[in-house]
């Protein structure tokens, strides 16, 4: 069995992102690049998350033929594929379910940068995507116009939450800052007010944080 080691961290992010309450049965999904950079590894379609083992994700080409796996491909494998061809920097993608976000999606409203950790990961306000049929052609050219701005995370109108990133953990990260920005922007909304950070302070934010990172002391 080839790709052990992305089966590994495919099926871990899975678990903990069903372990975190983004999902619920078997809704959402988790891909990453393969190596060739030519594929990527996915979840099975319609398996629950508790009883995943990295035997059951599953390889696909380009195209999204399988090269390798027991199981059919997640339901969403376009969705992963397209994203892959449009941003080349990306490594893993993650589409969860979680509530807040949802809340969002369903409003068509975008999530606002209110908090430093959003503009620092996620670099600007989460897009909503029109709606469009889970598992279709279209839902996959909609996220991806709407990810255009060079964004890490993307609203599906009536559906959830796709968030990017280098590696799995990272796209993970994406999904959780996210969720907890919509909480408190939600929160603030019934406290009567919602303060968004500007422009200027999200990109000072940002280019801060592209340098942060442990370091030792002398």
């Amino acid at each position: 069995m080839r790709y052990a080691e992305e089966r590994l961290k495919v099926v871990n992010t899975a678990r903990k992102m069903y372990q975190q309450g983004l999902v619920i049965g078997t809704w959402g999904n988790v891909s990453i690049r393969l190596p060739d950079g030519k594929g990527m590894m996915i979840t099975p379609s319609g398996m629950e998350y508790a009883r995943l083992t990295p035997g059951d994700m599953v390889a696909v080409d380009g195209e999204g033929t399988v090269i390798e796996g027991k199981w059919k491909p997640s339901t969403e494998t376009v969705l992963h594929l397209r994203i892959y061809s449009h941003r080349p920097g990306v490594g893993a993608v993650v589409h969860v379910h979680s509530t807040a976000a949802s809340a969002f999606a369903v409003a068509g409203v975008p999530i606002p940068v209110v908090l430093e950790e959003t503009a620092q990961l996620l670099g600007g306000p989460v897009a909503v995507a029109p709606y469009a049929m889970c598992g279709t052609e279209s839902l996959a050219d909609r996220a991806v116009q709407a990810l255009e701005q060079g964004s890490r995370a993307v609203l599906l109108a009536n559906h959830g939450l796709v968030g990017l990133g280098d590696t799995a953990d990272t796209a993970l990260k994406v999904c959780l800052v996210a969720e907890k920005t919509a909480q408190v922007a939600l929160y603030a909304h019934i406290l009567g007010r919602v303060n968004s950070l500007s422009a200027e302070q999200i990109m000072e934010l940002k280019t801060a944080f592209e340098a942060y990172g442990a370091t030792k002391l002398p």
